[in-house]
Formats: structure tokens, C-alpha cells, sequence
């Protein structure tokens, strides 16, 4: 299993197989309890646990068949004289294992609260004016080309258009990890092109903010009273159909401690809206919470203190040059064309070991 090793960019490796299969074992002997059921939702909390530990060790002890196969392979015909000619084929067989491993490991540092949930994703323009309206609507065809090569479910909860684009959009994200994949998306995105609007073909900078929050459908820890919040309810404008307009069906919260506002108008119902706003409004707490938790673990950690909610985390270059950077992991590409129609898959993982780095390294 060292040979997986090397992949992982970590000293010791990020995916531990031995002690993953030590944690199937003692989950096993919990079942095994004649007390077992007693309580059924410890029994459903572990039976979770080891679902999604088998889930991912699956994959892995098939990689890790596949490559002893793999070099049982490379001998044979190395024996026989023929290594070069099977050269490219075993090549490309070694690249598809290491693809593989790649998705085992992203998969085994996914292990927070609720990294296996959705997520309300929600993109502001910042300065720039109609070009950052335009980079708003450029970033969430780029996230929604994403959700669906990873077959997730994405719906409109608030849509506020602008002109030469989007001022600011809000999604609902549904599938399995879609939280622990997209959180380290949030922070601000900066774009560097020729302006389309600008009749003189001069460089403009834009910028985007991303926030992620995790969608919490158990009761969470934050009590929401109603002296807390201030509701406002609005005639709904935008894409969604005549009856949005008819009556005052949009709803706005916000949270009067935090300032945090969450807004709601893809149904028809203020009811509905409302239920839709205040779960936002849950997970936005319950994300703020986190972020006060992360302060104060990062206070004396330089490296931490530079990067936090707020600051420029990622560059899109489509002028002088191309090239897409995330400044915290150093992932680059020049493949910008790529990265806008979804294939952002590269910085996800960096970013997903650059965090574990921050807190094991």
C-alpha cells in the first residue's frame, strides 16, 4: 500500500486503508451487540458509519486488485520481450488507477458534519460594475455545468438580475457531498479580460463573491426566535413565471445579531418561501458559527490569517494570457475554456488537501 503513497502529496498519505478497515471491524462488533437496537438511532447513526466506511473501501480494494493485476501484466510481458510495444496501453491503465485514487482520497478527506450534504450556493458581484454582473452570470454556468457532470440537482431560490447580467443568484445544490466538495469554493473570484462591453477593447478586473453553507434538514443547534429576525415579503421579479408577480409571495429574513439576510421567491407560496428562507437562514448561522471557530483557531497560524472569507482566493485570466490560479493551493491551469464549462474537479482536491494540510501538517 506504499506505492499509493506517493500520490497523496502528504508525508504518511491521506487515505489509510488499515485503519479504515480497523474502524469497519469495530463497527461490525457493535452489531453484533444483543442490545444493539435499544436505541435506534445510535443503531442507524452506526450502521450510517459503516455503510460509507464500505462504501469507500470498495473502490479501493478493487484499485488495489487492479494493480497487482496491473504489474502481474507488466512482468509477463516484460519477460517476453514486449514491455515497449504494451508500453502506452499499460500507461494509460496506470493513469485511469491513479484517477481512481485520487477520487478514494477526496472521498476520505470529505469527513465534516455535513460534507455528505447539499448546499445553498450563493454568487454576489462585487466591484465592476455590468462586468462583474456578467462574471456573476459567467461563474454560475460554470457551477451548474459542474453539478450536472456530477449528476446533482440544482434549483433557483432567489435570482436577482441586473443589467449585462446577474447581480446575485441562489442555489439549492442536492447530492451526495456536495457541501465537502464546493466549501472550499467560497471566498472571492476574480476575472481579468477584454471587456465585451467596452467599445475601446481596454482590460477590465472584476470580482465575485461565493458563499457556501451546508443544507441542514435536522434540527441544528441555533435556536431562531422571532425577535431575532425581521421579515420582509416583496413581489417576486426576474425568471419564474406570471404568477411571481401577482402577489407579495418573496421572502426576505434577516437575522438582526449577524446582518446575515437570506432571501426566497422561486414558489408561489410566502409560506413556502418562508420555510425555504429560514432553513438558509439555519444553515447561514450555523456557518457563521463556524467561520468564528475557525478565526479563532487561525489566530495564531500566519499562513490561516491571510486566507480567510473575504479575500481574493481564486484568478481567472483570459487576458494578456490564459490561465486560471487559486492562490491558496497554487493549482493552475491554462485550460480556461475547461474550467469554465465545469472541469474544476483539480482545484476542489488541491483545496480539499491543502485544508487537511492546514490542519494535521
Amino acid at each position: 500500500m506504499k506505492r499509493f503513497e506517493i500520490y497523496s502529496g502528504i508525508p504518511g498519505g491521506v487515505f489509510d486503508p488499515d485503519a479504515k478497515e480497523n474502524q469497519i471491524e469495530e463497527l461490525q462488533k457493535k452489531t453484533l451487540d444483543p442490545n444493539f437496537w435499544n436505541s435506534r438511532e445510535q443503531a442507524e447513526s452506526v450502521m450510517q458509519d459503516l455503510n460509507d466506511l464500505n462504501d469507500l473501501m470498495g473502490p479501493w480494494k478493487q484499485m488495489k486488485q487492479d494493480l497487482e493485476e496491473l504489474e502481474e501484466y507488466l512482468e509477463l510481458v516484460a519477460e517476453e520481450g514486449e514491455a515497449e510495444a504494451y508500453g502506452e496501453e499499460i500507461s494509460q491503465r496506470l493513469q485511469e488507477l491513479q484517477e481512481t485514487y485520487r477520487t478514494i482520497r477526496s472521498a476520505s478527506l470529505l469527513d465534516g458534519k455535513f460534507d455528505k450534504n447539499g448546499a445553498y450556493f450563493t454568487i454576489h458581484s462585487g466591484a465592476g460594475g455590468t462586468e462583474a454582473c456578467d462574471w456573476v452570470q459567467m461563474l454560475l454556468r460554470m457551477y451548474l455545468r459542474w453539478a450536472e457532470k456530477k449528476q446533482c440537482r440544482a434549483q433557483t431560490l432567489d435570482l436577482l438580475e441586473a443589467e449585462g447580467g446577474i447581480k446575485s443568484v441562489t442555489l439549492q445544490i442536492t447530492g451526495n457531498f456536495v457541501y465537502g466538495l464546493l466549501k472550499g469554493e467560497a471566498g472571492i473570484h476574480r476575472l481579468v479580460r477584454i471587456s465585451p462591453f467596452d467599445s475601446n477593447k481596454r482590460r477590465h478586473t472584476s470580482f465575485a463573491s461565493v458563499h457556501v453553507s451546508p443544507v441542514i434538514d435536522e434540527e441544528i443547534a441555533f435556536e431562531i426566535r422571532s425577535e431575532d429576525i425581521k421579515v420582509d415579503t416583496y413581489r417576486a421579479s426576474g425568471a419564474g413565471g406570471q404568477h411571481v408577480n401577482t402577489t407579495d409571495s418573496a421572502v426576505r429574513i434577516t437575522h438582526l445579531e449577524t446582518g446575515i439576510v437570506v432571501q426566497c421567491q422561486n414558489e408561489r407560496s410566502q409560506h413556502k418561501n418562508r420555510a425555504t428562507a429560514m432553513k438558509m437562514l439555519a444553515s447561514k448561522l450555523y456557518e457563521h458559527h463556524e467561520q468564528k471557530m475557525e478565526e479563532e483557531r487561525a489566530k495564531h497560524s500566519i499562513e490561516k490569517k491571510g486566507i480567510s472569507w473575504g479575500n481574493q482566493i481564486r484568478s481567472y485570466v483570459f487576458h494578456p494570457y490564459t490561465m486560471v490560479k487559486d492562490h491558496r493551493t497554487g493549482e493552475q491551469t491554462g485550460n480556461i475554456s475547461a474550467v469554465m464549462d465545469g472541469d474544476i474537479d483539480a482545484f476542489i482536491e488541491a483545496c480539499l488537501i491543502w485544508k487537511w494540510e492546514q490542519e494535521h501538517v
